[in-house]
C-alpha cells in the first residue's frame, strides 16, 4: 500500500497498521472511576517524594476523618501514614485510570463519575471542592503540585 513514510514523505510504503495515538488516548480517557474500582466520595493521589504532598499531609488526615477520604499513594505505601484509608498505587493502575498528571490531585466522585478535581495545593479550591472550611490553616494558601 502506497502512502507517506515515517517522516511524512509521499511515496513510502505503509507497514505500520497499529492504531493511531489519538485512538489509544481515547481509550485512556474512556476509563472511568468504576473501571478503577472506586466508589463515591473523595480521592487524593499523592507520592512521598512530592513536596506539595508532604505539605498537605495534615490536611489528608483531617479529610480522612471528616469525609472518609481515600488516598492512593504512588511510591510509598506508608505515606502519608499507615492507615486503612491509604491504598498502595505503586503500579500506578488507579492513577492511570484517573488520568492523574500531577500530585497531589484531589478528585470528587458522585454516582460513579468524576465531577471535580484539582491538582496541587490551593486552599480555596480544596475547600470549595470538599465544601469544608478551615483546611490547613497553618499551611501556605498555595503550592503547585
Amino acid at each position: 500500500m502506497k502512502g507517506a513514510d515515517a517522516a511524512g514523505r509521499a511515496g513510502g510504503i505503509v507497514t505500520d497498521l497499529s492504531p493511531a495515538p489519538k485512538q489509544c488516548e481515547t481509550l485512556r480517557v474512556a476509563a472511568d472511576v468504576k473501571t478503577a474500582g472506586l466508589s463515591d466520595g473523595f480521592v487524593v493521589v499523592v507520592k512521598a517524594e512530592c513536596p506539595a504532598c508532604q505539605l498537605v499531609q495534615p490536611v489528608l488526615s483531617d479529610l480522612a476523618t471528616r469525609l472518609g477520604l481515600t488516598v492512593y499513594t504512588q511510591d510509598d505505601p506508608t505515606f502519608p501514614e499507615v492507615a486503612d484509608w491509604v491504598v498502595d498505587d505503586v503500579d500506578l493502575a488507579v492513577s492511570w485510570h484517573l488520568d492523574v498528571d500531577a500530585v497531589p490531585t484531589l478528585i470528587r466522585i458522585v454516582d460513579g463519575a468524576e465531577v471535580a478535581r484539582t491538582a496541587g495545593w490551593d486552599r480555596e479550591r480544596w475547600e470549595h471542592l470538599t465544601e469544608l472550611d478551615g483546611l490547613g490553616p497553618d499551611l501556605p494558601v498555595f503550592k503547585p503540585g
